[in-house]
């Protein structure tokens, strides 16, 4: 249900097919290095340690294997990334997503960034209660979010689309207008 002071953002597909294809490309160097002869990787220039360069490989497979799976559900998956309105925040932008973040949960917004990523941390006075949210593995990335940015809860615009810079001012606007508590204290 739309009701007039909603707004609604579209994962966008075009992005997310480049994120799944950039994260094939390293699972295919992963699995190619996965299978190197020790005389093959011993002739590398520089790296040639055939254990370190196994170990790379499988590191490389399983991680970016996920992002290829995450990615996937995501272009099948037809509910929007993101969804403002007066009950709070409603994230679907990531394989390990908050859901529903109520305005009166939310004490500030903050940005994060990392080799020129930006991600919208979403501060939340109950950080165990949406830390603790999902599956094993949302619950670990979700726990690995908390000691690196603060808060469980973190938004990408890259899987969106919109801006990062709109994103956050969308975020800041709807907080202003729908939550009861002092603003002036929290975290922006």
């Amino acid at each position: 249900m739309q009701t007039s002071d909603m707004k609604i953002i579209e994962l966008s597909r075009q992005k997310t097919l480049r994120l799944v294809g950039g994260s094939v490309a390293f699972v295919a160097g992963g699995w190619w290095m996965l299978h190197l002869g020790a005389a093959d990787i011993e002739r590398l220039p520089g790296f040639n340690l055939p254990w370190l360069t196994h170990a790379l490989g499988i590191v490389l497979v399983v991680f970016f294997g996920l992002g290829v799976l995450v990615g996937l559900r995501q272009l099948l998956d037809r509910r929007p990334g993101l969804v403002l309105d007066a009950q709070g925040l409603h994230d679907n932008t990531s394989g390990v997503s908050a859901g529903l973040v109520p305005w009166s949960d939310i004490t500030g917004f903050s940005v994060f960034q990392i080799y020129g990523q930006r991600s919208l941390i979403v501060h939340v006075s109950d950080t165990a209660k949406y830390a603790a949210r999902g599956g094993f593995v949302g619950r670990m990335l979700r726990h690995m979010n908390l000691k690196l940015c603060g808060s469980p809860v973190a938004i990408t615009a890259q899987s969106l689309q919109i801006d990062f810079d709109d994103l956050l001012a969308l975020c800041q606007h709807y907080r202003r207008r729908y939550q009861a508590t002092d603003l002036d204290s929290a975290p922006c």
